[in-house]
């Protein structure tokens, strides 16, 4: 009980006052009675207080509502249920103890009760690693209209919640992936550049759409102009190689690029199970980590999740000869590679670029790497002195020299794509949205 008791703010401003009112009395002996008086007042206040706060018929309950998985870089909704079971109205102070990745200490929420009722407090966490969150106990600071004391109950409510993968982008990605094109602020459109074969319907006109494809015998039968509109080819082979090498440590916005990459390849490949296509997976650094066979079961995607969720950056160097032989002795038939890695020199891609080619060579390869955003906002930054010119000139240099690196792949005609890390969901859906419409695989 005594663990239990907290003494308020309020409390210590009244003894401060009443210990004031006993300093005035050494010099005003006739107040020294109203100084014992006060004293006196705030003991037996503050003992009701207790005698209140420590009422059998004071209950509270406590329930905390968390997703089935938390998804990795985004908000996730947690909802704490207080029930005020009393006949009394109570102010309450609301700790919950928040998984130790998140690293936040000072989580509170302050509330009025009214008697018998029952509220819910909603608040976000993000996280920014995978693995399991445990989240322990809520402590409820109780006190009554008196505020002089506090009571604390303790709610072990422990509960393990584990982070995968971000779910809720999968979904913002395969609803973009039903649209023709993806509209959205800070990306660029992307239209389909060309169809496949298979004959799936004939539609009205709309602006957009390829001419060549127009259905003369339906347009003079329906006296409007009308067109033959082709499915996407079916069952054709996505992989997606990820690079776990220290290239990929680098931390934007609270998540290192390798997580950026293992959320875009979930998103992606969702999409691409969507389309039957057949997905697979390479992780690799210094040594092939991770190998899955590409196919359409309808358990493929949760194969993938579970393999992502576990996986690590490592601070050593990638060996891409060890993946070229992986590639080619693994993966059977042409397909479409995505190769998630980074480059921040035009001396980085040289190392890797005969490797590159011959992969390109086999399959269709795409190398999407990254965008310093960091580099980029200091190279706009406005300097007044000399300094300051030499640091913005040598972040333009680096800037200039990653689009050194996309030219230079593009002129081997190897696809690449180099994106912010927060964009990199748009840019690899609209690059695979672009190749499947022009055939190119």
């Amino acid at each position: 009980m005594f663990k239990d008791i907290f003494l308020t703010r309020f409390f210590f401003i009244a003894i401060g006052f009443a210990a004031l009112v006993f300093v005035v009395s050494f010099f005003l002996p006739a107040i020294f009675i109203v100084a014992q008086i006060i004293i006196g007042l705030i003991l037996s206040i503050t003992l009701v207080d207790f005698f209140i706060l420590f009422n059998p018929k004071i209950k509270i309950e406590v329930a905390r509502n968390t997703p089935k998985v938390l998804s990795l870089g985004d908000n996730n909704l947690i909802d704490l249920v207080i029930k005020n079971l009393s006949s009394l109205k109570l102010n309450i102070r609301i700790y919950d103890t928040l998984p130790n990745q998140l690293q936040v200490r000072n989580f509170s929420i302050s509330k009025s009760f009214e008697p018998n009722c029952t509220e819910k407090f909603p608040y976000y966490i993000s996280p920014n690693e995978r693995g399991i969150y445990s989240f322990t106990s809520t402590y409820i600071f109780i006190s009554s209209f008196l505020k002089l004391a506090e009571r604390r109950i303790v709610f072990e409510n422990q509960m393990d919640v584990a982070c995968y993968p971000s779910v809720l982008q999968l979904k913002k990605i395969e609803l973009l992936s039903m649209q023709r094109t993806q509209a959205l602020e800070g990306t660029k459109k992307q239209r389909r550049i060309g169809t496949s074969y298979e004959f799936e319907q004939i539609k009205n006109y709309v602006h957009g759409d390829d001419y060549r494809h127009l259905n003369w015998k339906a347009t003079g039968k329906m006296n409007k102009l009308m067109i033959d509109q082709y499915e996407d080819e079916k069952s054709q082979q996505v992989y997606f190689l990820i690079d776990k090498s220290r290239n990929m440590l680098m931390p934007f916005g609270g998540l290192s690029l390798l997580d950026y990459s293992i959320n875009a390849t979930l998103a992606i490949a969702n999409v691409a199970v969507k389309k039957q296509d057949k997905v697979g997976l390479i992780t690799f650094s210094n040594s092939i980590q991770t190998k899955l066979k590409a196919e359409r079961k309808i358990n493929q995607l949760h194969k993938i999740n579970e393999l992502l969720y576990n996986e690590k950056e490592t601070e050593l160097e990638a060996d891409f000869e060890l993946l070229y032989n992986s590639v080619r002795n693994f993966i059977h038939g042409r397909s479409m590679l995505f190769l998630f890695t980074n480059f921040e020199s035009s001396y980085a891609l040289q190392r890797v670029l005969p490797v590159l080619r011959s992969m390109n060579k086999l399959h269709l390869l795409v190398v999407i790497f990254f965008e310093n955003t960091e580099i980029s906002s200091f190279a706009n930054e406005k300097v007044n002195d000399l300094r300051g010119i030499y640091d913005t000139t040598i972040a333009a240099t680096m800037l200039d020299e990653k689009k050194q690196i996309l030219k230079e792949l593009n002129q081997y005609g190897i696809q690449s794509i180099i994106t912010k890390p927060e964009e990199l969901n748009i840019a690899t859906l609209n690059k695979y949205m672009q190749l499947k419409a022009s055939r190119s695989l």
